[in-house]
């Protein structure tokens, strides 16, 4: 897809979805783009894969919300097969006492479940959604403005923020399952439990999102997560930009103290006035800048940048829905369209964390499970499903020693016999199972250190204190996750990357 020069306006690193982001921008302004991909794929952690033949698996990133309103519009998503639909019921969690807690986007719904635990949580459930919401709305203002930072914010709200996921959800609610069910929304993909400052931050980020025209409710992406990479991709195209996969860059070539190029590790050059990364930051400045061309501010900032993933993604064939035993049955049912939490309590949490270090994973671990076959069956074959356990915490950093095979397998059976406590027809109606441990994360989507976020969202790496899209190299950018304001799949570090290029500072190119 390159028109054979190996000289253009602008390269991009990486064709995660942000690097395509920034392509289908730099090419509708006019730029010459080459995006350069190592994979023989697209989409970086944003892909549908075959794993098993017949089966389409969103292999890392699972579900959407935070894509920015604003590229959906302007790339035209929509008509380029994107369409993603909300989460309803939107969570589930089952207790091993045979009772359950399933809330969606019906408040008399919500208020029966709940009460059924406690009557005054309805109200403090009502007052908590309220909170959460007015947080992401914060948030994600202030992802659209280039300068924003928590001193933004007035003194209560910085507090609430760098404070704990639990002290937030304690603050509202009593009944420990319903605390543990918002508490995960600021561990996801955090190397820390419930109590830690700053995972308040991660919650409010998770409700920063308006891709479904709801502040913060999350959805599916029919097709797969890979839909957005190929629709972006499309839009990218289509405005002119080129994609060139299995093309791994090696170095990011300077001359006089700038940018002017890249080397592939099969020798090859492409020069250009200006290099995007999309790769995390300790990719772009640790191994693909030499160390004589890294600017001495980067070399303090990666010293103490935070990039060690817990998280384990683990994929599963089924022959048959999980039955939980809190809500019996094998057909559909509306609890399996929800995700499905294994979060019983706050100290259950805090266990799963406190034990996965010295252990080397959770035995006990925190799961996210999320079955998109009920309401889009043709991604897998006929009868089957699919299941998705983002599990935690599982860390990159072993104590007994590296991740091996047996301690992936380990890993997948503490997770399944964990879930079958609750669904214990489980076990059996796995088919096939793929094991996505931190290293594997790494390997197969370029996460240094298998972290999804390309650095911790907790204080002191959020809004103005993470990676900036302009860095002190001329003609150097950051457009991926590890910049401003971070993970999830939003676009956003892409479009700010553009942007920066496209509106240079007075003086500076």
């Amino acid at each position: 897809m390159e028109n054979g020069t190996r000289r253009y306006d602008v390269l991009i690193v990486g064709a995660g979805h942000n690097g395509l982001v920034a392509a289908a921008y730099l090419a509708r302004a006019g730029k010459r783009v080459l995006v350069l991909e190592r994979a023989e794929r697209i989409g970086g952690a944003a892909v549908t894969l075959e794993v098993w033949p017949g089966w389409k698996v969103s292999a890392a990133s699972y579900v959407c919300s935070l894509l920015h309103p604003r590229i959906i519009a302007e790339l035209e998503l929509a008509t380029r097969g994107y369409v993603a639909y909300a989460k309803d019921p939107t969570s589930f969690t089952p207790l091993l006492d045979g009772r359950s807690l399933l809330l969606g986007r019906d408040d008399a719904a919500n208020a029966r479940e709940i009460g059924a635990f406690s009557q005054p949580d309805v109200a403090g459930f009502a007052a908590f959604e309220r909170e959460a919401t007015r947080l992401g709305s914060l948030l994600a203002d202030a992802f659209d403005a280039d300068d924003a930072s928590e001193r933004d914010f007035d003194a209560a709200t910085r507090t609430t923020l760098n404070g704990s996921a639990a002290a937030l959800v304690e603050h509202f609610v009593e009944t420990p399952v319903l605390q543990a069910t918002l508490a995960t929304d600021g561990l996801i993909g955090t190397d820390a439990g419930p109590r830690a400052p700053g995972t308040a931050y991660v919650l409010a980020h998770h409700y920063a999102g308006r891709a479904l025209g709801t502040q913060g409710a999350w959805g599916y992406v029919r097709g797969g997560m890979g839909s957005i990479s190929q629709a972006i991709a499309s839009a990218a195209i289509d405005a002119g930009a080129h994609v060139r996969c299995n093309a791994e860059v090696e170095r990011i070539l300077t001359r006089e103290g700038r940018v002017c190029g890249v080397a592939l590790l099969d020798g090859s050059e492409y020069a250009a006035e200006a290099v995007l990364s999309n790769a995390d930051p300790f990719t772009t400045f640790g191994r693909l800048l030499a160390a004589h061309d890294r600017p001495a501010e980067l070399e303090a900032k990666l010293a103490t940048w935070r990039c060690e993933g817990a998280s384990l993604k683990l994929n599963l064939a089924l022959g048959e829905l999980p039955d939980f035993s809190a809500r019996p049955g094998r057909a559909a049912a509306p609890h399996h369209r929800a995700t499905v939490h294994v979060a019983p309590s706050l100290d259950y949490l805090q266990d799963a964390y406190d034990s996965a270090h010295a252990n080397g994973g959770s035995q006990a671990p925190m799961l996210e499970c999320f079955i998109q076959t009920p309401t889009e069956p043709e991604l897998a074959p006929p009868g089957k499903h699919l299941l998705s356990i983002f599990a935690q915490y599982f860390p990159y950093s072993r104590a007994d020693g590296p991740w091996d095979a047996p301690k992936r397998e380990a890993a997948a059976d503490a997770i399944v016999a964990t879930l079958a406590q609750y669904a214990p027809n489980l076990p059996n109606a796995i088919e096939a199972r793929q094991i996505l441990a931190p290293p594997d994360l790494e390997r197969e989507f370029g996460l240094h250190g298998g972290h999804i976020f390309h650095g911790e969202l907790l204080p002191g790496q959020t809004l103005g204190d993470r990676f900036a899209a302009r860095t002190p190299l001329a003609g150097l950018y950051l457009c991926g996750s590890g910049a401003s304001p971070g993970g999830c799949v939003s676009g956003i570090p892409g479009l700010r990357a553009a942007e920066a290029l496209l509106m240079p500072l007075a003086g500076v190119r």
